[in-house]
């Protein structure tokens, strides 16, 4: 069994930033991402980063997002700049080993608002 734990989501100014971390249980993982769901809507993909490091992103985020692994590979990072309302959702970690899985956090509250 894998284990996520999100941190740092919180309350935020338009313009403002913000960085999630997520804590993984085992360093065995493939495919790392974080999606997100707003309220009323679908759960939408992000961002995501591989074991090569190459990385891939919402059109709605590219540009202000990045998404990023420590060197063991146990914590996956979101930095979020220039923030917007319509980044107001709940942010999820996610995790894909190379068999079983996928492993989903519980998810941290992002509220992008004046």
């Amino acid at each position: 069994q894998v284990r996520l734990v999100e941190s740092g989501g919180g309350l935020v100014q338009p313009g403002g930033s913000l960085r999630l971390s997520c804590l993984v249980s085992s360093m065995n993982i493939n495919t790392m991402a974080w999606y997100r769901q707003a309220p009323g809507k679908e759960r939408e993909l992000v961002a995501t980063i591989f074991s090569t490091g190459n990385t891939n992103y919402a059109d709605s985020v590219k540009g202000r997002f990045t998404i990023s692994r420590d060197n063991t590979g146990s914590t996956v990072y979101l930095q979020m700049n220039s923030l917007k309302p319509e980044d107001t959702a709940v942010y999820y970690c996610y995790a894909k080993p190379p068999i079983f899985g996928p492993y989903w956090g519980r998810g941290t509250q992002v509220t992008v608002s004046s």
